[in-house]
C-alpha cells in the first residue's frame, strides 16, 4: 500500500509540474488574433443578387451573372485564385460535398465560383476549375461549374448583395475572408447560407430542394423537409418536433389511404365472385 501511495504521489507531482510548465510556456506561445470585424457573412436571405453584373468566365468570354440562372438552383461561392490556403480548401471541400449527393452539378443545379480579387484572370480561373472538376469527378460537371473573374465594381456589386465581407490584410499580404457558400433560387434570390469548408450532404441537398421549390429532389426530400428546419445562426438544418409530427401525420394518412384502396378492391372482387359462378352454371 505504501508503495502504491508513493507512486501516486510521484504521478501527482509530475502532473502539477507539467501543468506549471505549460502555464509558464503559455505567454510565450503565439496566440492567433481574432478575425477582423470586417470579415464575415451578413445573411440577406430573400434578397436578389445583381444578375446584370458582368464578368469573364474561365475561357475569357464576357458573361452576365444572370446567364447562370435559368431553371435550376445555383450554388454561389467566393474564392480568389492566389489564395495560399483557405480558398483552395473551400473549393476542394465543395467538390467533395457534391460527391456525397446523388444530385449532380450541371444536371440538377449550377455552381458559380467568383474571385473577389480584381487582379485574377481567366487563365488562373481555368487552372482552379480543372482542379475542382478533377476532384468532383462526374461527367458533365464542367458544363455546370463556372469560375468567374471581373473588375472591382462587378465584384463589389455581387459581394455586397451576397453579404460577403472581406478585407486585405497587409501583415499577411492576403485577403482575410469567411468560408461558406450561398444557395440561390433559379430566379436569383438568396435562399440559404451554409458555412465552413465542407458541408453535410443532408444540408446541401435540402437547401437545393428548398431553393428549387421541389423541382429538385423527390417525395422523400419533401417529407424530410417537414422534419427539419433551417437554422440561419449556424447555417445548418436541424430536427423540428412540429415538422416531425406533421411528417408522421402525412405518412399515416398516406398509409391509411393505401389501405382503404386495397381493402375496397378486395371487397369488390369478393362480391363479384359468386355472380360470376352463377353465370357459368
Amino acid at each position: 500500500m505504501n508503495r502504491l501511495l508513493a507512486i501516486g504521489g510521484v504521478a501527482l507531482v509530475a502532473l502539477f509540474a507539467a501543468s506549471g510548465a505549460r502555464a509558464q510556456a503559455a505567454p510565450d506561445m503565439e496566440i492567433l488574433p481574432p478575425p477582423p470585424k470586417e470579415v464575415g457573412f451578413d445573411q440577406h436571405i430573400g434578397e436578389p443578387l445583381p444578375l446584370d453584373a458582368v464578368f469573364k468566365d474561365e475561357t475569357g468570354k464576357d458573361v452576365r451573372l444572370g446567364d447562370y440562372f435559368t431553371d435550376k438552383p445555383v450554388v454561389l461561392s467566393f474564392a480568389y485564385d492566389t489564395c495560399p490556403m483557405l480558398c483552395d480548401l473551400s473549393v476542394q471541400g465543395l467538390a467533395s460535398s457534391f460527391k456525397g449527393m446523388n444530385l449532380s452539378a450541371g444536371a440538377d443545379f449550377t455552381v458559380v465560383t467568383i474571385s473577389f480579387d480584381p487582379r485574377d484572370t481567366p487563365e488562373r480561373a481555368r487552372v482552379k476549375k480543372d482542379m475542382a472538376i478533377a476532384r468532383y469527378g462526374r461527367d458533365g460537371a464542367a458544363r455546370g461549374w463556372s469560375f468567374l473573374s471581373g473588375d472591382a465594381s462587378a465584384i463589389e456589386k455581387v459581394t455586397r448583395a451576397a453579404g460577403f465581407r472581406y478585407t486585405w490584410d497587409t501583415a499577411s499580404n492576403q485577403y482575410a475572408h469567411p468560408a461558406g457558400m450561398i444557395v440561390a433560387t433559379p430566379q436569383g434570390t438568396i435562399a440559404r447560407y451554409l458555412f465552413g469548408i465542407e458541408y453535410a450532404s443532408k444540408d446541401l441537398r435540402l437547401s437545393l430542394v428548398e431553393a428549387s421549390k421541389g423541382h429538385v429532389g423527390n417525395l422523400v426530400d419533401q417529407l424530410i423537409l417537414l422534419c427539419y428546419h433551417y437554422d440561419p445562426k449556424v447555417g445548418k438544418y436541424g430536427p423540428a418536433a412540429v415538422g416531425a409530427m406533421r411528417a408522421a401525420g402525412a405518412f399515416t394518412c398516406l398509409s391509411l389511404g393505401v389501405l382503404v384502396v386495397v381493402l375496397t378492391r378486395r371487397e369488390r372482387k369478393g362480391k363479384g365472385a359468386p355472380s360470376d359462378r352463377g353465370k357459368g352454371n
